[in-house]
């Protein structure tokens, strides 16, 4: 594993980098942000990451660790790769990805060139409770959110992967009918897993009730 490197900037391209260490060339990938910080025959340091394939080895560079944190999470959502996640890392600043995955506001993610709303929605989804906004303590909790502010986020999380607004805060009342204490604490990635399983547990049932009426 390579955390970082250090050593003199021996080219600056649009998307990535060349560290001279001892005589060696290192390619970086990096942000425009990050490699904006950094000075053509200056020494310079990056946070890294390697994404290993079988016929590649590829590095990633990070102006923060916070970053390539973020980075190496987001390479945890199904379709989503290191170049995704390092355009996603190009539009937002690290605590704005942990804040729009934290609140489910999936919107956020459809500002990044290539992801629609369909793969912004899945974000939102598998990152639930991965990154947590610095400042929100873990051992308190998620905070309780308004139902006026977290229901529109809720719909707006499940319309990007495909229902209709009417079904889905038709599903979002059914759904907390069960757990009435998601309501209460105001949390939508939470709500909005127990909405997804309510929806899913129905259409079970629905299918059931078909086999039965066969």
């Amino acid at each position: 594993m390579i955390s970082f490197l250090r050593g003199t900037v021996a080219h600056l391209g649009l998307s990535s980098a060349v560290i001279d260490l001892n005589g060696a060339g290192m390619s970086v990938n990096a942000t425009p942000q990050t490699l904006s910080t950094l000075r053509v025959g200056e020494e310079g340091k990056l946070f890294t990451s390697l994404i290993v394939r079988e016929d590649s080895l590829t590095l990633f560079g990070f102006s923060s660790d916070d970053e390539r944190e973020v980075f190496d999470v987001l390479l945890s959502v199904s379709g989503v790769g290191p170049r995704l996640a390092l355009a996603v890392l190009a539009v937002h600043e690290p605590e704005a990805i942990r804040v729009a995955a934290h609140s489910g506001d999936g919107k956020a993610f459809t500002k990044v060139p290539g992801i629609g709303p369909k793969v912004a929605g899945r974000i939102v989804l598998e990152l639930a409770g991965k990154l947590v906004p610095h400042g929100t303590g873990a051992s308190a909790g998620p905070a309780a959110t308004p139902e006026a502010a977290w229901k529109p986020q809720v719909i707006a999380a499940m319309t990007s992967l495909g229902w209709s607004e009417k079904d889905a805060t038709a599903s979002i009342d059914k759904s907390l009918a069960d757990s009435p204490e998601l309501a209460e604490k105001g949390n939508v990635a939470e709500i909005l897993r127990a909405t997804l399983r309510w929806l899913g547990q129905d259409g079970a049932r629905a299918g059931n009730r078909v086999g039965a009426r066969g």
